[in-house]
């Protein structure tokens, strides 16, 4: 997280996901038509990981449903509720909301009401 989206902020974001789930190749990678993701950097980082690029066509919302979705419960059940005196506040619990409840305990019904670790679990030992 920072102030503002910067090329720098995505690609750290993109390495620190990619050291920590390290995907194999052919991976799908999605993203909106920021000039952050389609930069020359950026790029040449998703080939570097053999990642496939996706990005959402000119001006069609539904291309990005999921992570809109996300943000939708995020901004409901954390911070409409919330009021925040520091940006490091916000970071800390946005990255506890995320990591320790989202993640851990919320279950999705789009997942077969599994929460989003146990789904991935179970999908990485029907993909093995």
């Amino acid at each position: 997280m920072d102030k503002t989206m910067t090329k720098e902020l995505v690609i750290s974001a993109l390495k620190m996901a990619y050291k920590r789930q390290k995907p194999g190749k052919g991976v799908i990678h999605h993203s909106d038509r920021g000039v952050q993701y389609a930069s020359y950097e950026y790029q040449n980082l998703l080939r570097k990981y053999e990642m496939i690029g996706s990005m959402s066509r000119k001006g069609n919302c539904y291309d990005n449903a999921c992570i809109e979705s996300f943000h939708g419960i995020l901004k409901r059940e954390l911070v409409y509720q919330t009021k925040y005196s520091t940006r490091e506040e916000a970071k800390k619990s946005l990255f506890e909301y995320i990591e320790f409840f989202y993640n851990s305990k919320r279950i999705h019904s789009t997942l077969d009401y599994f929460t989003p670790n146990e789904f991935e679990c179970i999908y990485g030992k029907n993909a093995a």
